[in-house]
């Protein structure tokens, strides 16, 4: 190698160092990469699902801001002139005709469009899942109870960016689910009226609801999610990450790769399939083709159109409550066929916000937890999870109950009769059909541990009785099975009055039915009897 080539490099070297070197001494930067290029993060597919939510976001971004650059937020009224013969010399607004110039006008547009959407859907369906693991593995427990709340604001915040999002085209689908917001807000008494007006700048629809949308959708609510995300990701910096239970693995000691070089390394590729793989659907599958539906127009009602699927619970809970309950009190017209929905949501939304909180003062638990359960060990908790599942699940259904009776050739009240049987009944079913699977796994592992797995195999024994030979499970398989705590009800006792206060009694109460059917793990004494009686 040539003097001129080393001393090029050993320019570039020492300017790279000087540049380091003065960041380094302004910001401290230096210390932040170091202690965060050493975290570890396990090594498990299940975490890969806060990381497409974080992925898809960073997708929405990008198309977005493209987006941005041909979408007009005017409802002002215009006729659209462009290469669609079935829309050309249409009325519309300004918003719904850009729209169809950046799907047909603008070089790529259509891609960009259907990507943004479909990663819009990503980005909630992935912190959907992320939550539920979050939850059915117990990763919520202290210290975490924060960042959960952190999280569910997040989910609430992305499913009001994509509310805002396909409302801002101005056609059928949009409009339709703008005049059912107006409704909702209208039932709320004394201040109903009131709200309406400051959203919609007057009587609906409004002559500006689209600029509003549009600001909030661009500006406002992609704040709050850049706030929230980053207060998550501090949060998962601060806490020591959790993992499932395994050799090796402590309450101390995180098995996996730290961030540099090899995590960051893994989660650029991961993030490039995110990308292609939403780039690949966007080019597939058509979504939200506005062009069918045609411009919002107060006076007609159109039939079979659904909203996006992570606001379809709210739609179908409008549709499940039964007819007339109106009453008049007070002057005010009272439309509990609109309020009971809200307050039914409103109250399944606190739960979930506060479950972490909930559990702990039931269990009174109050250990930190960075070792995950494994769902069937905790039964009550991931019944209750079920349960809550299973009515979003039927809210969900609710919303297309219209389409279920044509696709079943069935009449709409039978399907909503169905639904509305169900969403009282399917909760409690899956709550008692989830547990008792989880204690019978529960009954099974401890089988398991002390005689080992079923080989199939069978013997004679000298006395002449047949029996099944048991092949045994190495020590670390017998860890993973019994390496969970067996949780008690709390023990009710009177206070230094030699009274028990009614609160202390509804929990021990609720304590009780959380722990009342438990499989108690076997002991080290059963597990070397049980390997005595082996040999």
């Amino acid at each position: 190698m040539s003097n001129v080539t080393l001393e090029k490099k050993a320019g570039q070297t020492s300017f790279t160092a000087k540049a380091a070197n003065y960041l380094d001494e302004r910001t401290k930067v230096g210390v932040a990469v170091k202690e965060f290029g050493r975290k570890v993060f396990p090594d498990h597919w299940s975490f890969l699902l806060g990381e497409v939510a974080l992925y898809s976001f960073v997708v929405i971004l990008l198309s977005g801001t493209f987006l941005t650059l041909f979408f007009q937020a005017s409802m002002v009224e215009t006729h659209w002139d462009g290469p669609f013969a079935p829309m050309k010399g249409i009325e519309m607004s300004a918003a719904m005709a850009s729209t169809l110039d950046i799907s047909f006008s603008v070089r790529g547009g259509l891609l960009v469009r259907q990507l943004h959407h479909w990663a819009a859907l990503m980005f909630v369906a992935s912190i959907g899942l992320h939550m539920l693991r979050i939850f059915f593995t117990g990763a919520f427990r202290k210290p975490r109870e924060l960042n959960w709340v952190v999280g569910f604001v997040l989910f609430v915040l992305a499913m009001a960016e994509g509310f805002t999002g396909y409302s801002l085209p101005d056609d059928v689908l949009s409009g339709n689910g703008l005049r059912i917001i107006d409704g909702i807000m209208k039932a709320i008494p004394v201040v109903g009226t009131w709200l309406s007006y400051l959203f919609f700048g007057g009587e609906f629809p409004g002559m500006d609801i689209i600029g509003r949308l549009y600001m909030l959708h661009i500006m406002v609510l992609p704040a709050l999610v850049i706030l929230f995300i980053a207060l998550h990701l501090t949060f998962v910096v601060i806490h020591k990450h959790t993992q499932f239970p395994g050799a090796g693995r402590t309450q101390e000691n995180v098995v996996g790769f730290p961030v540099l070089p090899v995590y960051a390394a893994k989660a650029g590729g991961f993030f490039f399939i995110v990308f292609g793989v939403l780039v690949l659907i966007s080019a597939t599958f058509s979504i939200n083709p506005i062009w069918n539906y045609g411009p919002y127009d107060p006076s007609p009602v159109s039939a079979g159109t659904q909203p996006d699927w992570y606001i379809g619970f709210a739609d179908g809970a409008l549709r499940l409550v039964p007819p007339g309950w109106e009453a008049e009190w007070f002057g005010y017209t009272w439309s509990f066929n609109m309020l009971a929905p809200l307050i039914v949501i409103g109250i399944f939304f606190i739960i979930v916000a506060l479950y972490p909180f909930i559990e702990a003062w039931v269990t009174g638990d109050k250990r930190e937890h960075h070792l995950l359960d494994r769902p069937r060990n905790a039964p009550t908790r991931t019944a209750i999870g079920a349960a809550g599942v299973t009515f979003y699940a039927v809210l969900w259904a609710g919303a297309s109950s219209d389409l279920m009776a044509t696709h079943f050739q069935q009449s709409l009240e039978f399907m909503i009769h169905m639904l509305q049987v169900s969403l009282i009944v399917g909760p409690i079913l899956a709550f008692v059909v989830t547990k008792r699977i989880c204690l019978g796994l529960q009954k099974k592992d401890r089988s398991i541990a002390l005689h080992g797995y079923e080989s199939a195999r069978i013997v004679r024994l000298p006395g002449g009785k047949f029996t099944e030979v048991h092949e045994p499970v190495s020590d670390a398989e017998r860890w993973e099975l019994v390496s969970y705590h067996d949780y008690a009800p709390l023990v009710l006792r009177p206070d230094a009055n030699g009274k028990i206060p009614f609160g202390r009694r509804v929990r021990a109460a609720i304590s009780r039915f959380f722990f009342e059917d438990r499989i108690v793990p076997p002991t080290k004494g059963e597990i070397e009897a049980a390997k005595h009686d082996h040999h």
